[in-house]
């Protein structure tokens, strides 16, 4: 049996800013590209998940997150994958 008093504290301070994202009930597909897709078809989807973005009152958070453990797929907190990377990379520099 686990010893109780051994686990970790209550963490529901790190994801609960999550329950007011405007991603919420959003599927999945709108924000991370199925294998393959390409051009147009991913251009339109990046840009429909950024629409729904850019309407969310926890996106500083969420980008914030994406950064902080380096979410390596699907758009967060506005930026895609490529954007965050370069970000990351402008931020050090």
């Amino acid at each position: 049996m686990a010893k109780v008093s051994h686990l970790p504290g209550r963490a529901e301070h790190q994801w609960n800013w999550q329950m007011s994202a405007a991603c919420r009930g959003v599927g999945t597909e709108v924000f991370f590209h199925p294998e393959g897709e390409r051009g147009p078809e991913r251009t339109a989807r990046e840009e429909a998940a950024k629409a729904v973005c850019a309407t969310c009152p926890v996106r500083a958070r969420c980008l914030e997150h994406a950064l902080s453990v380096g979410e390596p797929y699907g758009v967060w907190g506005g930026l895609t994958e490529q954007e965050r990377e370069l970000a990351l990379r402008t931020a050090a520099a």
